[in-house]
């Protein structure tokens, strides 16, 4: 389809100051509604825009409000509130660290550990980090852990919630994935194409996410035994005044009951037995006694509980709401669909157009949150590139696993900024950069596996919902 330059130009400012306005620091569901208000205005009065368009933005709404799916996020966020509260990061932290440290690098594979377990219960990434900052990044520089290690396996450890199921990015990627799937199905006239569900998309992360917190341990031990002044050992004294047996019951009791708690929920979704909405659910019940059982549940805790949850849930849904009218704004400009021609005329065919948008996903990501990103972006390509013939699984964990690597990347990664608000003064904004290369350097070796070998994403998925 041919478009006078004026047509093609207006679905590009849109973009440009949305992002430009998002980067001034404004709140980012006004940004997104407001800009793409001002434009649909300007539009209608030019004659490019049909104000009518708009009328269709109130079923939008009420389509996330009748979406089962999105139901998961609250409950999940109030999950990991709970979990927060009751200081199981603080006890398995400091339990793991005795349990391991006798080995080179044990406080480290004990924090990557912690962070695997406990990252995606707190469900937002900036939360992970700087809890483990506060916690972990001390203790390692009181034990004589080089600053830019300990940087690295804090900052590495904090994202991995991104990928590790149950995650909130992982709901929302997937019911996106899933509206894209469907689209590109009913494009090419597959009115009886199989659905893609929360579920897959949590069983396609899981061997990646694991895989890449085994790489993260697995490079610690590397630096400690190769450079053993880099990550001592712990000191005897540490683990003086421990009576026999006493370890063990420690460990028992800090490891079992979250460990239980979060294999209950992912299995009952991966086993089939409840939807993501109906494990969460169970999680915040689980959650709650946990924190009865620890005498955490007082008024304060609650308090905070509450607050935390209607903040972060109210974030999420409003920039939700945002992002929906930009989508629609987007579509009145056929911006979409200039879009899809661009991504179809590069030479290089379906994965220059993959390798493009992964690109532009990851330069999105030094600037912009999950949320944003997601709700924005994946509207416009994720229909594109299905159509192409990706596989929906293997492409939300794709992107999944390419904003967690632009997370850590500097000069502009938010786990780094997360990081260096808690970091104490003595350690400087270069060593936390210097820290997280190695990290990034592991996150791309992954995502290149999983990107020559699909099945190691698809492969679960299908084992156990079947083809």
């Amino acid at each position: 389809m041919d478009y006078t330059l004026i047509e093609i130009l207006f679905p590009i400012a849109l973009f440009v100051c949305t992002v430009a306005v998002l980067l001034s620091g404004y709140q980012v569901a006004f940004s997104l509604a407001g800009v793409s208000l001002l434009f649909a205005l300007i539009g209608s009065a030019s004659g490019y825009f049909d104000i009518e368009l708009l009328g269709a933005f109130p079923g939008r709404l009420f389509g996330v409000m009748m979406n089962d799916t999105l139901l998961a996020i609250p409950l999940f966020v109030l999950m990991g509130a709970v979990l927060e509260r009751s200081r199981v990061s603080e006890e398995l932290l400091e339990t793991m660290a005795l349990a391991l440290g006798r080995m080179p690098g044990g406080l480290g594979v004990s924090i990557c550990l912690v962070g695997a377990l406990l990252a995606a219960s707190t469900g937002i990434v900036g939360a992970t980090v700087v809890a483990m900052g506060m916690i972990a990044l001390p203790a390692m520089l009181k034990r004589g852990y080089k600053p830019e290690l300990a940087c690295g396996i804090v900052a590495a450890s904090g994202t991995l919630g991104q990928i590790i199921p149950p995650s909130i990015i992982l709901i929302i990627l997937g019911d996106q994935i899933m509206a894209a799937n469907q689209q590109a199905q009913l494009a090419r006239g597959d009115f009886s194409g199989d659905a893609v569900t929360v579920g897959d998309l949590f069983a396609g992360a899981l061997i990646p996410g694991v895989m890449l917190a085994l790489t993260y341990m697995i490079y610690t031990l590397a630096i400690a035994y190769l450079k053993p002044h880099h990550a001592p050992r712990a000191s005897e004294a540490e683990r003086a005044g421990l009576a026999p047996g006493e370890l063990r019951r420690r460990v028992i009791r800090a490891l079992v009951p979250p460990l239980a708690l979060m294999i209950g929920v992912l299995g009952s979704i991966l086993g089939g037995f409840a939807t993501p909405t109906e494990a969460a659910s169970v999680g915040v019940v689980g959650a709650l006694i946990l924190a009865a059982l620890k005498g955490e549940l007082n008024r304060k805790n609650l308090h905070d509980i509450g607050e935390n949850t209607l903040r972060i849930n109210g974030m999420v849904f409003m920039i939700l709401i945002g992002a929906s009218l930009f989508s629609l704004v987007f579509r009145g400009f056929e911006g979409d669909f200039m879009v899809e021609e661009a991504l179809l005329g590069l030479p290089g065919g379906r994965w220059a157009a993959f390798l493009i948008v992964m690109l532009v996903v990851f330069a999105l990501g030094f600037f912009l949150d999950f949320f944003e990103i997601t709700f924005i972006v994946m509207p416009v390509v994720g229909p594109i590139l299905l159509g192409m013939g990706f596989d929906p699984i293997w492409l939300g964990v794709m992107i999944a696993l390419n904003l967690q690597t632009s997370f850590l990347t500097p000069p502009f990664g938010f786990a780094l900024f997360y990081l260096r608000g808690v970091a104490p003064a003595s350690v400087s904004t270069l060593q936390i950069y210097r820290g997280a290369v190695p990290f990034i350097a592991l996150q791309l070796l992954v995502l290149a596996l999983v990107g020559f070998w699909p099945s190691m994403a698809t492969w679960l998925p299908h084992y156990v919902y079947g083809p």
